[in-house]
């Protein structure tokens, strides 16, 4: 069972900030766990912070089902890129969203959801980013970046209003 403290997920995902793991609970157990890199400013909760958001959270959509691997997002829409070190070298401080978007809405209000710490509305997501980019570290601007090929696995294995437990 993946715990923290009151809150219990059964069957969803458990982010642990601190291991930088993304793990898939399913009936109690641990299925699948994957090398992530959260928020290079750590863990938080408020607009503007670029921290990753911690509590339970849910699936509220999964955008890029049938995507090429390392397809470009910008506003969650496909720009009809497709992302190559050329492109990745032309813009080198950009956070690249590809291949598929799982976007994350907060469900304890004040806390992760509504106000100034709103995950949904500071587009908060699950999302692919370039395979020379690394794993396991801090480095993105508040989103739980993966693994081009293991976002799609967990793609699959997901659903919207799936619960998401990010705990330190």
């Amino acid at each position: 069972m993946v715990d923290s403290g009151e809150v219990t997920v059964e069957r969803g995902i458990h982010i642990d900030i601190g291991k930088q793991e993304l793990m898939l609970v399913v009936l109690d157990e641990i299925v699948e766990t994957f090398s992530i890199s959260t928020a290079l400013n750590g863990p938080g909760e408020q607009e503007g912070s670029e921290c990753t958001p911690r509590g339970m959270h849910a699936v509220r959509l999964k955008i890029g089902d049938g995507c090429p691997l390392n397809t470009v997002f910008v506003g969650r829409r496909r720009t009809g890129e497709i992302y190559t070190p050329e492109l990745g070298e032309a813009d080198p401080q950009r956070d690249w969203i590809l291949t598929r978007i799982i976007w994350l809405t907060g469900t304890e209000q004040g806390f992760n959801r509504g106000g100034q710490c709103d995950s949904l509305r500071r587009f908060i997501y699950i999302h692919g980013t370039p395979d020379s980019e690394p794993m396991g570290k801090p480095c993105s601007h508040g989103c739980i970046r993966m693994r081009n090929s293991d976002l799609v696995k967990l793609f699959e294995l997901v659903d919207n209003g799936m619960p998401v437990l990010i705990t330190e």
